[in-house]
């Protein structure tokens, strides 16, 4: 009688389990796809401009535009609310090639032995949110080789940093990307070029009030204070040769590009 009690408690804990799991995932599913139709619907006001010989690819969590000669993205765009950090996702690691990139990116031999990082360009901490967009954090268009000094250094640093001032505001706009240049090493069969510097760029909303900073990293280790990589976004794009924030109007463009005020932000 108690085995058959016992077993038939067993089982009803199991369903509740499995009730409870199917539940967050549709609501986190949910999330996602909410999301997901933000950034498409809304948010494209903001994207770095794009040249007429590039293509715009779209995942849900993330929007980049793919460098074909350098193996990598050329930037990242992604939108970062208080809502979607510390979710209760975990890393998987399970790098693999993106197929939105139908010409094909890196691979895990291009990386296998290299002495490189896969550095995450859109970090997979920022993705915890939703198991959909961890493991689009974990497609090759979204890595690019990273000194290990670096990616866990400093680069970690200012990450965690971004994450923290996405809690102070109501949404954050984060693009990252490698310099790039035709005079890089590389890596791998595939030819992923090494850069040498990242750029960060990160427009924060708070109410009424736009404001942006830039960061500007060489890929290496490094001991200095974050506010030291602090740039504008004028000085970025002098660096990458990208335009930030081309759809915005002459005058809103030119007040978050052309001063950085490092005093007001938390460090």
């Amino acid at each position: 009688m108690l085995k058959s009690i016992f077993k038939i408690g067993s089982l009803f804990l199991g369903l509740l389990f499995l009730f409870s799991l199917k539940s967050l995932n549709e609501t986190n599913d949910a999330f996602y796809q909410s999301s997901h139709n933000q950034i498409h619907n809304a948010d494209t006001l903001y994207y770095p401009g794009i040249e007429s010989n590039e293509r715009l690819i779209r995942h849900g969590a993330y929007q980049f535009v793919y460098d074909e000669d350098h193996e990598q993205a050329k930037w990242v765009f992604y939108k970062l609310t208080p809502s979607m950090i510390n979710g209760p996702y975990e890393r998987r690691n399970d790098f693999r090639e993106d197929p939105l990139v139908l010409s094909g990116t890196a691979t895990n031999d291009d990386y296998r032995g290299s002495g490189y990082d896969r550095g995450h360009l859109m970090p997979a901490a920022d993705m915890a949110w939703s198991a959909a967009s961890m493991s689009e954090s974990f497609f090759y268009s979204n890595m690019s080789p990273q000194a290990p000094s670096f990616n866990r250094g400093v680069w970690k640093r200012l990450e965690n940093r971004v994450r923290k001032w996405a809690l102070e505001y109501d949404s954050l706009y984060v693009i990252t990307g490698p310099v790039l240049d035709s005079e890089l090493n590389f890596i791998g069969t595939n030819h992923i070029s090494i850069p040498e510097y990242y750029f960060k760029v990160v427009l924060r909303f708070k109410n009424e009030s736009k404001e942006s900073i830039g960061f500007l990293m060489p890929n290496e280790a490094s001991k200095s204070e974050l506010i030291e990589f602090a740039f504008s976004i004028d000085s970025i794009e002098q660096v990458s040769n990208i335009d930030f924030f081309k759809s915005l109007n002459d005058s809103t463009e030119n007040q978050l590009e052309r001063d950085v005020d490092t005093g007001i932000w938390t460090w």
